[in-house]
């Protein structure tokens, strides 16, 4: 139960509209529903293959994204993990196309081809989830290096787990990035465990913004929890990268609330540890601090009960949709 956030309320920032509140809350609202549904969808055997849910870690993608645009460019883009269906929608995905994607069918992202570990959406600038741990850091690096050889004010975000600071590709990504001062920001969700293995088992160091040192870019850690914290460091560090400046790592400190793949519970954490975590849950703490700002109860409830009814029918939309047409089966295939 280490690094639990200093405080169960987050610190308001003025310079952020109600407005802007209420939009992160009911994105971060319907990352949740979404995986819900997700998780139902796999308890009913209509999705093929694994899913990782990112219940919990709601405010890392929705509070990157925001701080991303803050300053945005339509070349910006994004990469992120398996567990990247919130990263996905957080960036703009329509919820049923990228429902249909998950479940298989042919109105999805990718034409119902790619499942959940491999959301695409070109048109908003989401460059992909990847399958294969850390195989994304890469072509973040390549996708700053074509923003700064196209001369363009694009940046390059990249979501990725904690697991992933300990294979090669990070390291080499990272230091190419650096070298090049390209406009890439690195972002680790660490929520504590890879797999089932407790970062401090397979990592010598605990704080892993640190590493950022050995690259000699700047290196963040940030509750990641809390939506407002992980919006402004983003936002600090896609400026740099606009600028000229180069890369930044991020580290921020969600809890992820259902174990690593689905169906496995989290079975790795001592007893207690989740339940201390879910105090400082990020929707909660946003949906909170709207209040404190003068927003009724009743308005708060309004935004979830609008989120919900959102996913619901993106739901049945996407399940209503076709099976891919089998003699197309090798169209989109490109290795």
């Amino acid at each position: 139960m280490s690094r639990l956030p200093a405080k169960v309320d987050i610190d308001d920032d003025p310079s952020v509209r109600d407005g802007e509140l209420v939009a992160m809350l009911a994105r971060m609202i319907e990352i949740r529903e979404f995986e819900d549904e997700i998780q139902r969808a796999f308890t009913q055997n209509l999705v093929r293959g694994s899913t990782h849910l990112c219940n919990g870690q709601e405010a890392c993608v929705v509070g990157a994204c925001a701080g991303l645009r803050l300053d945005g460019d339509p070349d910006d883009t994004m990469v992120c993990t398996y567990r990247g269906h919130g990263a996905v929608l957080a960036m703009g995905a329509p919820l049923d196309r990228a429902f249909a994607e998950v479940v298989g069918r042919a109105d999805g992202l990718c034409r119902g081809k790619g499942g959940s570990m491999h959301l695409t959406d070109a048109e908003i600038g989401a460059y992909g989830s990847f399958a294969i741990v850390g195989a994304h850091l890469p072509i973040a690096t390549g996708l700053g290096f074509a923003a700064k050889q196209r001369g363009t004010r694009g940046v390059a975000l990249c979501f990725f787990g904690d697991g992933s600071t300990n294979i090669g590709a990070f390291h080499e990504s990272l230091n190419l990035a650096a070298i090049w001062r390209l406009p890439v920001v690195f972002f680790c969700e660490n929520n504590l465990y890879g797999e089932y293995s407790a970062q401090a088992v397979t990592t010598p160091v605990e704080r892993l913004s640190d590493r950022a040192a050995g690259y000699a870019m700047p290196g963040v850690q940030v509750d990641g929890n809390d939506v407002l914290a992980v919006r402004a460091a983003t936002a600090e560090a896609a400026r740099r990268a606009r600028n000229g400046d180069g890369p930044t790592l991020i580290e921020a400190l969600p809890c992820r609330h259902r174990g690593p793949s689905r169906p496995a519970p989290p079975s790795c954490r001592p007893a207690g540890e989740l339940e201390a975590w879910l105090e400082y849950d990020p929707i909660e703490r946003l949906a909170a601090l709207l209040v404190r700002r003068g927003q009724s109860a009743e308005a708060v409830a309004a935004v979830r009960a609008g989120a919900r009814e959102r996913v619901a029918a993106a739901v049945a939309r996407a399940l209503a949709a076709p099976a891919p047409d089998t003699d197309a089966i090798f169209e989109d295939v490109y290795a």
